[in-house]
């Protein structure tokens, strides 16, 4: 069995220095050779889950009963330039990395992740700081947790695979990740499609009464440590789930949500939020009239109104290739809602 990295060993995050050398590090990676893309991807695995270790050690890999929401996945610990990223990968055919959003890690996609699996390579990944991923130091101005850094990580997990460009789907954090990946690095991704989230400097720079009751979670989890993560910490995972969204989900999947939901996950989701707030922001209004322009696809969740044109519209001023904005009746979670609906989306753009 391979044993996991030990809490002493997380990463502790980029130097102002390590971090122009992760990023020069990155881009010399696009050009790698074969031999030495292989030594990468040998040396990135640092532990591998076997079918004795989801009842041996749950707490590090979670239960049985979730790895079979994946069959014939993979489940892996792979460190890159600045943490070690938890993904889960199975599958075959073009590759789609599918990554999650707040307060969840990669699990998010299983009513879905299996099912496209037959017809591409799935790769599923926990954000730095979320999940059973690192918690590196925040650094300077809150770097490591902006998702330029963020997205770093996911170039470098999709090069250990072997895949130098592929399809993207995000979803909340996970959308906003990826709309950064492809500001940074059009040429990786062929097509992507971003599920229930506006751009980060049009939400900010929109920002009002209405929105900030109804997205409170938004200003609270940016204060500085440690408010937010003391004033979650005082009550129990479950209830602050909860509080999260009313949709049904299996038990064994909000049991793995509960046990990811630790002290390093809610301190490392506040990172994130504060990076939204400060550095983020700031990459975004430099970039706030730059067009990604891959073929976009756009779902969002009407939460029991009718549609509105706000998607479609947004998103035309940030992307010159919207080939489809979809409205769907669910809430936040349209994967978990209406995973049918979501692969049906799916394959339709990824393989037309």
């Amino acid at each position: 069995m391979n044993t996991h990295h030990p809490s002493e060993q997380i990463d502790k995050g980029l130097s102002r220095r390590g971090l122009v050398q992760a990023l020069a590090a990155g881009a010399a990676a696009g050009v790698a050779t074969p031999s030495s893309a292989q030594q990468a991807a040998q040396t990135a695995v640092l532990a591998e889950a076997t079918s004795a270790d989801y009842a041996r050690d749950p707490t590090h890999w979670g239960s049985p009963e979730v790895a079979a929401l994946f069959p014939g996945f993979k489940h892996l610990d792979m460190r890159t330039k600045g943490a070690v990223i938890r993904v889960r990968h199975g599958g075959s055919g073009p590759p789609l990395l599918m990554l999650h959003g707040y307060p969840n890690n990669h699990v998010l996609w299983y009513a879905v992740a299996a099912r496209l699996a037959q017809q591409y390579h799935v790769v599923l990944a926990d954000l730095r700081g979320y999940g059973d991923s690192s918690l590196p130091e925040p650094g300077p101005n809150h770097i490591n947790y902006s998702f330029r850094v963020m997205a770093e990580d996911m170039i470098e997990v999709m090069e250990n695979l072997g895949h130098q460009r592929f399809f993207l789907a995000g979803h909340d954090r996970g959308a906003r990740l990826s709309h950064r990946l492809c500001l940074d690095h059009p040429e990786r991704v062929m097509k992507l499609c971003l599920l229930d989230m506006l751009p980060n400097y049009y939400v900010w720079s929109n920002a009002n009464k209405d929105w900030a009751v109804r997205t409170w979670h938004w200003m609270f989890l940016a204060q500085p440590e440690p408010l937010p993560v003391t004033m979650i910490s005082a009550v129990s995972p479950e209830w602050f789930l909860k509080s999260r969204g009313s949709r049904k989900v299996p038990k064994i999947v909000f049991d793995e949500y509960i046990r990811c939901f630790t002290l390093k996950t809610i301190t490392g989701s506040c990172r994130d939020y504060r990076a939204g707030a400060t550095i983020d922001f700031e990459m975004d209004s430099a970039d706030k009239d730059r067009q990604i322009g891959m073929p976009l696809l756009i779902l969002w969740g009407t939460r029991g109104a009718p549609p509105t044109q706000e998607f479609p519209t947004v998103w035309r001023k940030f992307a010159s290739n919207l080939v489809d904005a979809q409205p769907l009746p669910t809430g936040h979670y349209l994967q978990e809602e209406a995973p049918d609906r979501v692969i049906e989306h799916f394959v339709k753009f990824f393989t037309t």
